[in-house]
């Protein structure tokens, strides 16, 4: 239940309880929805985020070139070195897995919180669904993905100093590499078996059994040579082998197709009514 109060151009929402940052950002952006705003902009409060960004940040969503833009503190590797190392390995990794789970593989920096959308690409989230806790900027493109909104960086400086996190590393890698793993199936079932079905579906679905089956079958037989002493044939060792190769060239090729098939065209464009 959130609350509502005026302060002279500021309308500040808040809820009775912490509900964490992603239900925070669903209550603002039901408002927004309410109030017909065209472009919401999220920006931290923690200091790492300048404002003189904003601009450049909304520019492509008031140009109909995308739905949603999110600054990229990568772009520029003269700007990395203001990033403590930890955090840039985490950062970097954490962009990858999400590349897998949303579809988006040009887009790097996953957790950063600077981010504009437009109305178009709002109104079509299921808000219901967004992750409510740290995940969230993850769950937006996974989210983002299933509607095929067009997602584009903007290159910023990340400003740093002692702030303190209150994210807990170890228990955010097993939480984060859980809901990655769900949401990576998930966009794959519903873009690639139930709402097409292409090569990349082809290459996926063939490509996954023969590396189960060629992993098992080694294995096995490796267990059964140690424990009797007596090496496996060559035939049997093939047999390992070659679903495996033949797996990996299907599962490349299903990467290389869902790279490609990224959105071409903006939401807005698309739904003009929705973006007034």
């Amino acid at each position: 239940m959130a609350e509502l109060f005026d302060a002279t151009s500021v309308t500040v929402l808040f809820h009775t309880a912490n509900q964490g940052v992603g239900a925070a950002m669903v209550t603002g952006y039901r408002q927004a929805l309410y109030d017909g705003h065209r472009i919401v902009v999220k920006m931290d409060g923690d200091g790492q985020m300048d404002p003189d960004y904003l601009a450049p940040l909304i520019a492509p969503i008031l140009r109909g070139d995308a739905d949603y833009a999110k600054c990229n503190r990568f772009f520029d590797v003269r700007l990395l070195r203001a990033m403590p190392r930890l955090r840039l390995i985490g950062n970097a990794c954490l962009s990858f897995v999400t590349k897998l789970s949303s579809g988006y593989w040009d887009i790097m920096d996953p957790t950063n919180g600077f981010t504009a959308i437009g109305r178009a690409a709002l109104g079509r989230l299921d808000l219901d669904r967004l992750d409510q806790r740290y995940f969230f900027e993850a769950d937006m493109l996974f989210r983002l993905a299933l509607i095929r909104a067009i997602v584009q960086d903007m290159p910023m400086r990340a400003i740093y100093d002692r702030e303190n996190s209150n994210l807990r590393i170890r228990r955010a890698v097993l939480e984060f590499s859980r809901k990655h793993a769900v949401r990576t199936f998930k966009r794959f079932v519903y873009l690639y078996l139930l709402r097409d079905f292409n090569i990349g579906s082809l290459s996926a679905v063939c490509g996954v059994p023969l590396m189960l089956y060629g992993l098992m079958f080694g294995v096995w037989y490796w267990i059964e040579s140690v424990r009797s002493g007596v090496p496996p044939t060559t035939g049997t060792v093939m047999l390992a082998v070659l679903p495996i190769i033949l797996s990996t060239q299907l599962l490349l090729s299903a990467v290389a197709y869902d790279i490609a098939n990224r959105p071409t065209v903006p939401l807005q464009r698309l739904f003009p009514a929705a973006s007034d």
